[in-house]
């Protein structure tokens, strides 16, 4: 057998062969393929941050850096405003000259406020690659893709917080005010951390002061329960800032 050494020619070569018609099943990619037809339509999208690996079919490294980039794509799968996108320059070399692609594999990052994009020079491990994204794009993501103990805290919500917690019950509406008010103000993705504030507070005035550590210990038990996901950020969230609550009675 003198053909590639990869899983598709492999299995061609076999079924040529044998007369067999196996396929191989599909690997879930969580890296966006970019081509000449949606490079502006993704790249260009200024609601997102995108990170493109300019690479070439035979670039040893470019192999070599393929598993950790899919990684990388995987941690951030649920953050809608990050994109964790490739595109093959050999095959399109137009589009890489474009954007002064000499050599492989070329990372560029291209975030919301600057679509002319700059060149990622940072290094190329899997928790390399978490930091910078969480640095640029504001995320909170560990290198297993789970949500941190900073994501959806916002230092001016925690701050009222604090405030709510020491007032007195007269005091407590004033202070409600004040953090609907501080939430209206928020832009981007902070807008649903402070609409999660403000229902927690509401609902920390209506049930009692004891209200945010049962709830924050109920939430620690769904999370250590096999769930989805997408339920997990949304509790994860609700957890991280009902740790002020509790912290600060």
């Amino acid at each position: 057998y003198e053909g590639p050494r990869n899983a598709e020619a492999l299995a061609e070569y076999v079924n040529k062969e044998g007369g067999t018609n196996v396929k191989l099943a599909a690997v879930p990619q969580n890296v966006v393929v970019l081509t000449p037809d949606n490079f502006d339509e993704i790249v260009l999208d200024q609601n997102k941050d995108v990170l493109v690996e300019f690479y070439a079919p035979w670039c040893g490294h470019c192999k070599s850096l393929a598993p950790t980039y899919e990684k990388v794509a995987t941690v951030f799968k649920q953050e809608e405003g990050v994109v964790i996108a490739n595109l093959d320059a050999d095959a399109h070399k137009a589009l890489g000259e474009k954007y002064g692609v000499s050599g492989f594999p070329t990372l560029k990052f291209f975030p919301k406020d600057n679509k002319a994009g700059h060149d990622y020079d940072g290094g190329r491990d899997l928790d390399d690659f978490v930091s910078f994204i969480n640095e640029k794009s504001g995320t909170s993501r560990d290198s297993k893709g789970q949500l941190t103990s900073k994501a959806g805290i916002v230092e001016s919500l925690d701050a009222l917080v604090k405030e709510l917690v020491a007032a007195s019950e007269d005091e407590k509406k004033a202070v409600l005010s004040r953090i609907e008010e501080e939430a209206s103000t928020l832009k981007g993705s902070t807008t649903r951390y402070g609409k999660l504030y403000l229902k927690l507070a509401k609902s920390y005035i209506e049930k009692g002061s004891d209200y945010a550590s049962k709830e924050t210990e109920r939430l620690g038990r769904v999370l250590g329960k096999s769930i989805s996901p997408v339920k997990a950020d949304e509790l994860t969230l609700k957890r991280n800032i009902l740790t002020t609550f509790v912290a600060s009675s």
